[in-house]
């Protein structure tokens, strides 16, 4: 009985030293996993991630060069093989030339280009081999118009978080009358002109679709030239006249028949309708590739608090394809100042968006109840100087500032720039003075919540008498945008 009883207790009292042992096999199962991802990464697909970042799982393993770095049977060399000498029959390439392969994953391309003729060929890595050297496609370790041909072929130029500095390394290094071969996995025609404006000095000879190892790619041949060119896509000229009008490609006239219909019919709720329309947003980054441009820079007028717009939606919602973003918080609201400025990574604009640089009165009031729905002037509204004693609410004074001549400023064509627009009526006065400087062609895609005499939520059958504009003007204001190329949406 003595013995039983001893086994027993012996069962019990070892059983966590078990559990224990169980949970040490599976944490050093993990471990061994976790590390034996990182060395694939390192080791086998060095570009898998920004250079300069680090990360665990590439985001660009679906974009046609998941394969393409194994070399395994010779297939690789092959396919550059055979994609060099189509580019020697087109009169690109020839035995003769001195040619680059950039960041080149294996240094197949390299040997390829040998095997063919093309002797005086290199390539450049940060991983050397005895077909490559060391260097990166940023900072190329040769002297100006060095090479006759140049050639990006794994995507290195997609997944690049420095594309200007990478275009501005080729065009250096390019002869004058050399060509520049490109692989890409974007294919819509809004990254294709965002592409050629990186390469000023080159002009556009060709593009097609070709097939790689696994999927289809487009090729894209560049020749560098002398003059700097414009590729036909430029803010207009100036001259302060409202007859300014953006130049705008069929591509991007096609985006906008493609976007959402605006709402045409003044909802009864439009609490609810607005808010529901955005489920059928259908933003910019998530129809086309937006890899090649400069910079990325939101920037919300009108900001209130942070989790009110940045924090909550575009941080959270707006498809970035992975680009970390410049965040402008422009508010003449100094109740949020405090918070704004303790968040990193943006910049706050302490001011009232506005169509000249003067003093403004910023109106302070309580939202509406039945009982002071008459008197209610809405939150954040800003008036030109005039008298005091003209004003209902509380008010105080703010600075306003020219936020098209800011914006023109600020940022350039080359950059990709959102602005979501919520100023409590300004936006009728925001909005043409945009249109009629040319600012507004700098911007990419347009958020506006247009405010008119709506219906109340809390007193039925009455409008608000804050906003004297109707639904009417507003759907206008918003179809003039869209008329004019820019691609705007009903926000809420």
């Amino acid at each position: 009985m003595s013995s039983a009883f001893s086994n027993i207790m012996e069962l019990i009292t070892g059983k966590p030293n078990l559990l224990r042992n169980i949970l040490v096999r599976l944490l050093s199962f993990f471990v061994l996993v976790f590390l034996a991802r990182f060395a694939y990464l390192v080791t086998r697909k060095p570009n898998a991630c920004d250079s300069v970042d680090f990360c665990f799982f590439s985001s660009d393993a679906s974009n046609g060069y998941a394969q393409i770095s194994g070399e395994g049977d010779g297939r690789l060399r092959n396919y550059y093989s055979s994609v060099f000498q189509d580019l020697i029959a087109e009169g690109y390439l020839s035995p003769n030339s001195k040619t680059l392969c950039i960041e080149t994953l294996t240094g197949e391309d390299v040997a390829a280009l040998k095997e063919i003729g093309v002797s005086n060929s290199v390539g450049i890595s940060t991983k050397p081999s005895p077909e490559v050297i060391y260097g990166r496609a940023v900072r190329q370790p040769f002297g100006n118009n060095t090479f006759d041909f140049e050639f990006s072929g794994n995507g290195s130029l997609d997944r690049s978080s420095q594309p200007v500095k990478f275009a501005s390394e080729i065009s250096r290094t390019l002869k004058l009358g050399g060509f520049f071969v490109v692989h890409t996995a974007a294919k819509d025609a809004y990254s294709l002109d965002s592409l050629l404006d990186l390469f000023a000095s080159c002009r556009l000879i060709r593009y097609h679709d070709i097939n790689s190892l696994d999927s289809s790619i487009r090729e894209v041949v560049l020749m560098k030239e002398n003059q700097i060119l414009d590729h036909g896509h430029k803010i207009p000229s100036i001259d302060g006249n409202s007859g300014n009008k953006c130049p705008v490609p069929g591509y991007e006239r096609e985006l906008i028949r493609n976007a959402e219909p605006l709402i045409s019919e003044e909802p009864l709720k439009p609490w609810i309708t607005l808010k529901r329309n955005r489920n059928n947003i259908r933003y910019l980054p998530s129809v086309v590739d937006i890899s090649f441009k400069h910079r990325y820079v939101y920037i919300d007028v009108g900001a209130r608090s942070y989790g009110s717009s940045i924090g909550s939606w575009f941080q959270k919602q707006y498809p970035k394809q992975n680009k970390t973003f410049e965040i402008y918080a422009i508010s003449a609201n100094k109740a949020f100042h405090e918070e704004i400025r303790t968040k990193k990574r943006v910049t706050l604009l302490p001011y009232a968006a506005w169509v000249r640089n003067e003093t403004l009165f910023f109106e302070i009031t309580r939202k509406p109840t039945r009982k002071n729905e008459e008197n209610f002037r809405g939150m954040g509204r800003v008036q030109a100087m005039q008298p005091l004693s003209n004003f209902v609410g509380d008010s105080d004074k703010i600075e306003g500032f020219d936020f098209a001549n800011w914006l023109k400023n600020a940022v350039s064509e080359r950059d990709f720039v959102v602005v979501k627009m919520n100023v409590e009526g300004s936006e009728f006065h925001l909005v043409p003075r945009l249109v009629e400087t040319g600012a507004i062609c700098l911007v990419d895609e347009m958020l506006v919540e247009c405010h008119y005499n709506r219906w109340q939520r809390c007193c039925p059958g009455k409008r608000s008498s804050k906003h004297q504009k109707t639904f009417a003007q507003c759907l206008v204001l918003l179809s003039s945008l869209r008329e004019s190329g820019v691609l705007v949406h009903q926000w809420w």
